[in-house]
């Protein structure tokens, strides 16, 4: 068995493991049927779907010639970890952490934070073109998930709202 591109199968790979893990994962709900589908029906779908997708991409990468075999390169580190950082900072915000006395800094902030963390893992950073992306997203949330879907969950922080 011969790779002819290192990037397709790895990414072939790791779609077929998250796919994997979340059909497994689907089959501790009600799966149901597709007249009445339960809440494991979605995600367990989804992750047959990824798995055989996966599997495209690997047999694909296993026959079809790429030029240099199509090198991995070096991880990014620098990104990664901001992305994940921004994720958990929002999570954070959004709810607060009563435990560490951080209270719910609500929606708006949370995106701010998110957009700006995320947008420094960009080599090209600026800070103009971030604040503009920020504000379009906290404006687009509110409407989307406040206003139109009517969610409850802190939009501004408890110390402003009460």
């Amino acid at each position: 068995m011969n790779i002819k591109s290192q990037k397709d199968f790895f990414s072939g790979l790791m779609f077929m493991g998250v796919g994997v893990a979340f059909a497994w994962g689907a089959t501790t709900y009600n799966v149901g049927n597709g007249a009445r589908m339960g809440p494991g029906y979605f995600p367990l779908y989804l992750g047959v779907l990824m798995t055989i997708l996966g599997a495209g991409i690997t047999l694909t990468a296993l026959v079809v010639e790429t030029v240099g075999g199509d090198k991995i390169g070096k991880w990014a580190w620098k990104p990664l970890c901001l992305i994940i950082l921004a994720n958990l900072v929002f999570g954070a915000l959004l709810a607060g952490l009563p435990y560490f006395g951080l209270p719910a800094m609500g929606l708006i902030v949370a995106i701010y934070a998110l957009t700006f963390i995320a947008s420094m893992a960009e080599a090209g950073w600026k800070v103009k073109n971030t604040f503009i992306l920020a504000t379009i997203l906290a404006a687009g949330s509110y409407v989307a998930f406040v206003l139109a879907l009517k969610l409850q969950f802190p939009v501004w922080p408890t110390f402003i709202t009460g």
